[in-house]
């Protein structure tokens, strides 16, 4: 898919805490009340000067810079242009690149580095400061708490759920060899995968979706296990050899969801993005990270959760936290109305319950990272 030649690829200080100082905060509110860019007399950014015939965009799209980023945002682009005509013109939207901690550091297990905002706290800075007026985020990479000054309210419509199975040489995880090699950075995976084939080796296996596909053909693992989803929005989806069932391997909370952040009280924003929202999908994710807060979940523990409206259009929830080499799996499951009130209790009852039956060893379990 081609960049647009409006996209600029800009870098981030930390100029404030994702909480922010007071003054930080009151900015962001200004910046929230003050009207969208109009496409008239801008600063040129780097040229030291003004030119009135430059245009800007009247919404900016902060993303990550992975090709799955991109594929996200462009599509939350031209979802915006369809849902609003205004929206629809040239230069009304434009896509901005900020490259996260997260991106920069590829060596290490994310647990190792510090966990899931490393992907979404310079995307949250800069929608904070009004460098950008939305946010697209895979929802498996958004914290359980958000920024303050800031709302996810949107979701759009959640690809598969599932976990897809990709090696060159056999079918399924059961034909493959007993000391097969399987690459992968997820402790979620890694801790369902050994439980069922403890005689695996799982190694870490950072990157993007390509140079994952790129590794499994040079021959560093003899398999990996990557999101169908993404995959599906790529267009890779020749490469996958089998999903995996739900039953198999529970997929990574708000796992195929996509969300939309924007600033509090930017009424403008959340009017278009409301158009965009599948509530299917954000009543799942809500009650999905219900069940991760109620854990203290982060990148240090195997935790994995469903929710979805079963055929009678009830929510099912299933949830799991494990230890990493696999040896012990504690579930908890839950049906419930779809609704926000219900996710929302459904999710904490399956993580308290989990808690109270893992007791003390849940604690040790956070400790069991993998020194890869």
């Amino acid at each position: 898919m081609p960049v647009a030649s409006s996209m600029k690829t800009i870098s981030l200080s930390s100029k404030a805490a994702l909480g922010g100082s007071l003054s930080h905060r009151r900015r962001a509110a200004a910046v929230a009340r003050a009207p969208l860019r109009t496409r008239a007399s801008v600063e040129v950014e780097g040229t030291g000067g003004s030119a009135s015939a430059a245009s800007t965009a009247t919404i900016k799209i902060g993303t990550r810079g992975s090709p799955l980023a991109l594929a996200q945002a462009y599509m939350t682009r031209d979802l915006l242009k369809a849902a609003h005509p205004d929206l629809a013109e040239e230069g009304a939207l434009e896509i901005v690149v900020i490259k996260t901690t997260g991106d920069k550091v590829l060596s290490q297990p994310l647990a190792d580095i510090g966990g899931k905002g490393l992907f979404t706290k310079e995307i949250d800075e800069a929608l904070l400061d009004g460098r950008i007026d939305i946010a697209v985020h895979s929802m498996k990479d958004v914290p359980t708490y958000l920024p303050e000054g800031t709302v996810l309210n949107c979701n759009l419509p959640r690809e598969d759920v599932r976990d897809a199975f990709v090696c060159l040489k056999h079918g399924s995880l059961s034909e493959l060899p007993e000391t097969a090699v399987i690459g992968s950075a997820s402790l979620r995976r890694q801790s369902q995968l050994l439980n069922k084939h403890p005689s695996f080796e799982v190694v870490n296996f950072r990157g993007n979706v390509q140079s994952r596909l790129r590794k499994l053909n040079e021959g560093v693992v003899d398999a990996t296990l990557l999101a169908y989803a993404g995959l599906k929005r790529l267009g890779l989806t020749e490469h996958v050899t089998s999903l995996l069932s739900t039953d198999e391997m529970l997929p990574a909370i708000a796992q195929g969801a996509i969300g939309i952040a924007n600033r509090t009280g930017d009424t403008k924003l959340e009017e278009y993005l409301s158009a965009l929202n599948h509530e299917d999908t954000r009543i799942a994710v809500v009650c999905e990270r219900a069940f991760l807060a109620a854990l203290d979940g982060s990148c240090r523990t195997p935790i994995a959760g469903h929710a979805h409206r079963d055929e009678n259009g009830d929510m099912q929830f299933r949830g799991l936290v494990a230890s990493p080499d696999g040896t012990q799996i504690v579930e908890a499951s839950r049906t419930g109305a779809m609704t926000i009130e219900d996710a929302l209790k459904i999710g904490k009852e399956a993580g308290e319950e989990i808690r109270a039956n893992a007791g003390p060893e849940l604690e040790q379990w956070q400790q069991q990272v993998p020194e890869w």
